[in-house]
């Protein structure tokens, strides 16, 4: 299927731009095991990639005390950044597509639900941060993905129009968030979940990033 041409690009970032799956397994695996005595699986963990952090960590540990989430999220976030190393590597194709993207003058945004500063900081080790015109995170709007918010409040801040977007992810979460702003969509062949189980389904599946760029 031929993708046309938009004037904005919403990127997820974590299973679309950044293969982080095998981070993000090996810190919940680190997690449960300390604060649950849980020994998670691999699929189960990258099946719930693009869940709200907190919300993921519930799913798995059960509802816990304010001042207990605070204290596993720090643990988390640290333990993920003494690894991120050995586990964190961009996508193919994926600068070579935002480079040309900008280059033809295009609105860039990365809509994701990880936090402000390890989102940036994994942009950056990925050399890919200088792309990006706007990111929204979960500290940017009160409702996350699904919920359209994260993609209306990046369209605002980048004074572009839902009519000619493109939302690109790896899960449900983005698929829906951007239909549900109104906007085309995208789902990367290279997710963790089947294509062909998204509902409702994306406007377009695609092979590699590139395909974007026809």
């Amino acid at each position: 299927m031929k993708i046309k041409s938009y004037q904005t690009y919403l990127f997820d970032s974590d299973g679309t731009l950044l293969d982080t799956a095998e981070l993000i397994f090996q810190t919940f695996l680190y997690t449960c095991k300390k604060y649950g005595d849980l020994t998670i699986e691999r699929p189960r963990v990258i099946a719930d990639i693009g869940t709200p952090l907190v919300r993921q960590i519930q799913l798995y540990l059960g509802q816990l005390s304010d001042s207990e989430l605070t204290l596993i999220l720090m643990d988390y976030r640290d333990y993920q950044l003494s690894i991120y190393q050995q586990h964190l590597s961009v996508f193919p194709g994926v600068e070579e597509t935002l480079r040309q993207l900008k280059s033809r003058g295009k609105k860039l945004a990365v809509v994701t639900s990880r936090k402000l500063d390890t989102t940036e900081l994994y942009l950056k080790i990925g050399k890919l941060y200088d792309f990006f015109d706007v990111i929204i995170t979960p500290e940017s709007t009160s409702d996350h993905k699904p919920h359209p918010a994260p993609a209306l409040k990046a369209i605002e801040m980048l004074n572009g129009n839902t009519q000619d977007a493109l939302f690109i992810g790896d899960a449900y979460f983005d698929i829906e968030c951007g239909q549900q702003a109104g906007m085309d969509t995208a789902l990367v062949s290279w997710s963790h979940n089947d294509p062909h189980s998204i509902q409702p389904p994306p406007t377009y599946i695609i092979q590699q990033m590139t395909d974007l760029l026809t």
